[in-house]
């Protein structure tokens, strides 16, 4: 029972850590999309805030080439109404995150 030396500690730890690196962490996941999804809706706030009307329309048609939004962007939202968006958003994200991670785990082979 006497020497390990460290070539013996990896060579037993090695199939754990292969284990654990192709398993995605669900919260995790479903935080960091819900997080990303947060921040895009805030961004989006933040163009149309500081952009104004005509800019903010030449702006996301760009950005969805060419898609007309002139007639479904809003420019009078209450801060109450950004609030539930942001967290809505959050809340949709996290979802998804979490059913990409728990898919993925899920269809892992095991070996």
């Amino acid at each position: 029972m006497g020497d390990m030396n460290k070539t013996d500690i990896k060579n037993i730890l090695k199939p754990l850590k292969q284990l654990t690196m192709n398993h995605i962490s669900i919260r995790k996941f479903g935080l960091a999309f819900g997080i990303t999804g947060a921040l895009l809706y805030f961004g989006c706030a933040l163009v149309r805030l500081i952009l104004g009307h005509d800019s903010t329309v030449k702006f996301f048609n760009t950005l969805l080439h060419g898609v007309d939004v002139s007639t479904i962007i809003r420019m009078n939202i209450s801060p109450v109404e950004a609030l539930f968006g942001i967290v809505q958003t959050f809340i949709l994200g996290w979802l998804i995150g979490a059913c990409i991670a728990g898919i993925y785990n899920a269809t892992l082979k095991s070996k």
